[in-house]
């Protein structure tokens, strides 16, 4: 990480749907903090000073205008700034040239992508680099994959509690979900099968539950791909569509740390949908639904929900660490507005100060946000971001 840069955060995309909700965020929530300097960036000066205004954002906030796919304008903005938080997706299609710069040059990196395949090619085409200039690189800080990744983190703290070790087998389970994927979220999904359908060698990471942990291979994992009863539950569940990505970086975060998790553990998600029939007729509506968000008629990206949308969206997952004697410790997840959009923008924004403030002892390096920031993140997104982590019995 560099300290010698002028700026402390860069938000580029932030005339975006979800970059300006961003900058949005950072504009209000930091509004009296003199210390943290800031930056608005995108592709139009003109768009930027138009979202400036419209945020509340002050009149001095500066503005940097600079294409994905000029190289210069790029280098020039990751020069002048300690980190840049990009939503700018999808990545495959818009973030090559920026990773590789802030790789270069020393700058921390922060974005929400989905998409693992392009993530581990990002991983072994820069890691070297990263590590040599002090950048710290981190994928997936929005709803993909912090609550998730903090999820397991935490039951896994409950479980050491509980059974004096941590559980080799996590379930994470969505009780309760309003709001919408984002475009851009649809549209990386999109992106990543047309980049599999093109290069069929990509097939094999892309269903790879170790696709992000070069050179490690755990135990054979639940494949979540169908309507299942679970006992335990006592309800159905059905797949989740952003297990595929979830789950590559919770054991990804397990590398990171060492395998606290141990290295045989086992982790999966789903979706209850309750008891009886009713509750397989949902599970089976939920797998139909699961192929309209990333289809022809999923949102494009900018656009997105209304604000009162937003607002009266929320999220409710329960995490369960399974003990060797099949007890079981149980923590929740709550946000308290729309997964891909409300809650996101606040978590990544928290992420980036966190990144800033709270982990100068982080090595440089190709980092998931639950393990370059574990107990320092939860206490931001729960004092700011409208999380709640709470044991359950």
């Amino acid at each position: 990480m560099k300290s010698s840069s002028k700026l402390d955060i860069v938000v580029y995309g932030a005339t975006g749907f979800t970059g300006q909700l961003v900058a949005e965020y950072i504009a209000t929530r930091y509004k009296n903090d003199k210390d943290l300097k800031w930056a608005m960036a995108g592709r139009s000066l003109d768009k930027l000073k138009s979202v400036r205004d419209a945020i509340g954002a002050p009149a001095d906030t500066p503005l940097i205008a600079a294409d994905s796919s000029d190289l210069d304008a790029l280098k020039a903005m990751v020069g002048q700034t300690r980190s840049v938080l990009t939503t700018v997706g999808p990545y495959q299609w818009y973030g090559n040239e920026l990773i590789a710069a802030c790789a270069a040059s020393g700058t921390d990196y922060l974005d929400l992508c989905g998409e693992p395949v392009w993530m581990r090619q990002m991983i072994d085409r820069h890691e070297a680099a990263a590590k040599a200039s002090g950048a710290r690189i981190v994928f997936s800080c929005g709803f993909d994959s912090v609550p998730f990744e903090l999820g397991t983190f935490c039951v896994q703290e409950e479980a050491k509690r509980v059974f004096g070790a941590p559980s080799s087998r996590v379930k994470g389970r969505v009780r309760d979900m309003r709001g919408t994927f984002s475009g851009g979220t649809a549209a990386s999904g999109r992106a990543s099968f047309e980049a599999v359908a093109k290069d069929l060698s990509l097939v094999a990471i892309l269903n790879d539950p170790f696709a992000l942990t070069p050179g490690f291979k755990g135990a054979r994992q639940p494949k979540g791909n169908k309507p299942v009863y679970e006992e335990d539950m006592q309800s159905w569940t059905a797949p989740f569509t952003m297990a595929l990505i979830n789950t590559r970086n919770v054991h990804r975060s397990n590398m990171l740390m060492g395998f606290p998790y141990g290295r045989e553990f086992v982790y999966d998600e789903m979706v209850l949908t309750g008891p009886g029939e009713k509750g397989e007729a949902n599970a089976k509506k939920v797998m139909a639904a699961n192929n309209e968000k990333t289809g022809p008629n999923a949102r494009k990206p900018g656009e997105g929900p209304s604000k009162e949308e937003q607002e009266n969206g929320l999220y409710d997952l329960l995490y369960i660490a399974v003990g060797p004697d099949g007890r079981e410790a149980r923590i929740s997840v709550k946000g308290d507005r729309d997964p891909g959009y409300g809650s996101t923008s606040k978590i990544i924004s928290e992420c980036a100060i966190c990144l800033l403030r709270d982990t100068p002892d982080v090595p440089a390096g190709f980092w998931t946000p639950g393990a370059a920031m574990q107990h320092r993140l939860i206490k931001r997104l729960i004092d700011h971001a409208g999380l709640t982590f709470q044991v359950e019995h």
